[in-house]
């Protein structure tokens, strides 16, 4: 599966004359929870080779502390306060880069007394802050709550997701595969202002290229494909589909793939509809879903901000979970605050309910979603001005349908109807399992747009 890593750079502050033993303290706890972070998606760079116990008080230190960084190719950057801290040696280094920068100290156990020095920590991040606005340095906070507690830990993670976000789309190059459907003028997007605004890069790729490409690998009988065929067929009951349509089927995910990683691209936008059933004979609904296991997320109807809405919801689950595309459809006949999410085939296997019989039907897929907390999400732009729209909510019972779905139930679907109908969205939203509308909002204020909460009152329906 494609991921991408993110490398943090950690540089903790102390007060010149405050006791450098107490900071040592204060740093080995906080520490202990930024390590246990560690993955094969992140990577931490210290400063324990560069300053003296790895905190940062000196000017003179701030050079190498930056040139370290830059070597390292940070994403992010954490300043962690051990107590008052130097808010010139914060600043001088947070505003060499332009990545997130997290705030935050312990909070502090004690005021000064005749017999002891407080530590003063939230007092320092009050003026770091300042002069952090000053050198136009955007950053996140977290509460000034204790290193063990709940709220720091959640924070911190918050943190990462809104970073591994940032970095995706500045390298986001999305394949767009065909045009789109004439009748979908609401699908329309601006690939220059992606460009110019975010650094999203549009790639055009043929859909004859894919479908021709996919040919060759079933004539040839290419091992990927072979392999990947005999894969499809253990996981899904394909009796209801010709047999070469399913070998053709196959061939198409292994060609998507493999024109993707040569154009550099992680996300597409597919014209799965007309381009595909008149060069192939089939809609490549589930080889989008299988590519989107692959880590790489296809939007439908050639929906370019549907795929930059995918994009940034994996990035949110930092690459361990694929993200879809479901169409707002009908709302439930029994529950006022749930609706059905579907469309028609492309939703990534990993997402299937253990207790659903998933079904290969020419090349769309058929299976219910499992349980869980859903964010669905919507990444859109009218007259220049984009917007993230985010909510969530849970999956509940629902009559069976055909295609690919789940029903979800939210706090007020009122609300949300209203929201959407008003816009500027479409009948697509993004989703993935998980809790990210705090990230979400996080994201949007370093993008510079607006973020449109699901469940706060816009404008009024009759």
């Amino acid at each position: 599966m494609y991921k991408e890593v993110l490398s943090l750079g950690v540089a903790p502050t102390k007060r010149g004359f405050l006791s450098m033993e107490e900071a040592k303290r204060q740093k080995d706890r906080f520490m202990k929870v930024v390590r246990s972070f560690e993955s094969d998606t992140l990577k931490i760079v210290d400063l324990d080779d560069i300053a003296e116990n790895g905190i940062m008080y000196e000017m003179s230190k701030v050079p190498l502390a930056v040139e370290k960084f830059h070597l390292a190719k940070i994403d992010a950057l954490f300043v962690p306060f051990c107590d008052f801290g130097e808010e010139s040696v914060v600043a001088s280094i947070a505003k060499e880069f332009n990545v997130p920068v997290l705030v935050w100290g312990s909070r502090d156990e004690f005021p000064n007394t005749d017999d002891v020095r407080g530590r003063d920590t939230q007092c320092g991040m009050f003026a770091a802050t300042k002069v952090l606005r000053r050198h136009n340095v955007k950053y996140s906070y977290i509460y000034n709550v204790d290193t063990d507690s709940k709220e720091f830990a959640e924070g911190f993670d918050r943190f990462l997701r809104v970073a591994a976000v940032l970095k995706s789309l500045r390298r986001l190059r999305i394949a767009k595969v065909g045009e789109r459907p004439t009748p979908f003028m609401s699908v329309m997007a601006n690939d220059a202002n992606l460009l110019t605004k975010f650094g999203i890069t549009v790639v055009p790729i043929s859909p004859y290229s894919i479908v021709k490409l996919a040919k060759q690998l079933v004539e040839e009988n290419d091992e990927e494909y072979v392999a990947y065929y005999k894969d499809l067929t253990s996981r899904m009951d394909c009796s209801d589909t010709k047999e070469e349509v399913t070998k053709n089927i196959a061939g198409i995910r292994i060609a998507m793939a493999r024109l993707m990683e040569r154009a550099g691209c992680t996300a597409a936008a597919m014209e799965c509809w007309p381009a595909f059933p008149e060069l192939a004979g089939f809609s490549p609904c589930t080889a989008m879903g299988e590519m989107a296991d692959l880590g790489y997320p296809c939007s439908c109807e050639t929906d370019m901000n549907g795929a930059v809405t995918m994009a940034i919801l994996r990035a949110c689950a930092r690459f361990e979970d694929a993200a879809f595309l479901a169409d707002l459809t009908i709302r439930h006949p029994e529950n006022d605050n749930a609706e059905l999410l579907w469309h028609c085939g492309p939703f990534p296997y990993s997402l299937k309910d253990a207790n659903s019989n998933a079904r290969l039907v020419g090349g769309q897929e058929r299976f219910e979603l499992k349980d869980g907390n859903i964010t669905v999400a919507r990444f859109d732009e009218i007259d220049g001005e984009y917007v993230i729209f985010s909510g969530e909510g849970k999956k509940v019972e629902g009559p069976e349908t055909n295609g690919t779905y789940v029903w979800l139930e939210v706090k007020d679907w009122k609300t949300w109807e209203e929201k959407l109908m008003f816009g500027p969205y479409i009948h697509h939203v993004g989703g993935i399992y998980g809790n990210y509308h705090a990230v979400l909002r996080e994201v949007a204020r370093y993008l510079g747009i607006r973020f449109d909460d699901a469940d706060k009152q816009g404008i009024y329906s009759l």
